[in-house]
């Protein structure tokens, strides 16, 4: 619910529209309510290819909905509202046979706030063959004990900056630099991939123990809305294909960087755009 409108949209949603738009086969494991939005969300999903069947209709809850507010810089806060369709996805079995079946399986912590809907995540992850943790704190819906779960059972992790300080400090680190706390965690979980995202100063990534750097791209913001979710499909998927790191990470910033630099959440991009906007080659 932006000041302009409604408009489709989540971290979840966010992602995984970005990974359908570069050639990657994705399905979604939610809720609706049994409301217009529902049926709107499914419809535009369907359209765009990717699989809802993992979407649940619940006539007891609402479509979940997030007033948006932005600042004068496009720096958005979120007001979540609660309890909604996705706070109480029920475990099916289907949803067990896609995890199993896929390359990877991405979640948030935020999910977690309702204990239906955690029980759902904490009995997939297991059947995950790559987990992917998007770390999103919002305060009093996260506890210490939920936070370290996650994060331990996870291959691939992504924080913003302010989320690795929190987290590290939960984990005992005494460190005030981003790199030792990144290196802290490091030494304290199993993935062998971890990203901080900047903001405007670009990104941070550890990928099998090597270091790499991205110090973003100077734009005129117009609200920061799902570029985080953009950053991480981009980044995850040049990274599964093999993709040389210091080049996934240059181009998810610059994707990253793109959606902040329009209106709403999931801007489409023609690849000529891509191209002009990171590498500086000129449109046709």
């Amino acid at each position: 619910m932006f000041p302009s409108g409604e408009k489709i949209g989540g971290a979840p949603l966010n992602v995984a529209i970005r990974l359908q738009s570069m050639g990657v086969q994705t399905g979604m494991i939610s809720a609706v309510g049994r409301d217009d939005r529902g049926e709107k969300i499914k419809e535009y999903l369907n359209a765009l290819g990717i699989d809802s069947s993992n979407i649940l209709e619940l006539p007891e809850y609402p479509t979940g909905v997030v007033q948006v507010t932005l600042d004068t810089s496009g720096s958005a806060t979120y007001e979540i509202k609660s309890p909604v369709a996705w706070d109480k996805i029920p475990l099916v079995t289907e949803m067990s046979d896609e995890v199993e079946a896929s390359d990877a399986f991405i979640y948030g912590s935020l999910v977690c706030r309702d204990q239906i809907s955690k029980d759902t995540l904490v009995n997939l992850i297991p059947k995950a063959k790559y987990k992917v943790l998007d770390v999103n704190l919002r305060q009093g819906y996260y506890t210490q004990d939920l936070l370290l779960q996650l994060v331990q059972s996870a291959d691939f992790i992504k924080f913003n900056d302010d989320e690795l300080f929190e987290i590290a400090a939960l984990m005992g680190s005494t460190y005030n630099s981003l790199e030792q706390n990144l290196e802290y965690i490091k030494s304290k979980v199993n993935a062998s991939t971890i990203c901080v995202t900047k903001g405007r100063h670009g990104a941070l990534l550890v990928h099998k123990d090597h270091y790499y750097y991205n110090s973003g791209y100077k734009i005129a913001v117009k609200d920061t809305v799902g570029a985080g979710d953009s950053f991480l499909a981009t980044l995850l998927v040049k990274l599964l294909r093999e993709e040389n790191p210091q080049h996934a990470l240059d181009y998810a910033c610059g994707i990253g960087a793109m959606v902040a630099a329009e209106s709403g959440a999931n801007p489409v991009f023609e690849q000529a755009q891509i191209d002009a906007f990171i590498y500086g080659k000129k449109l046709k």
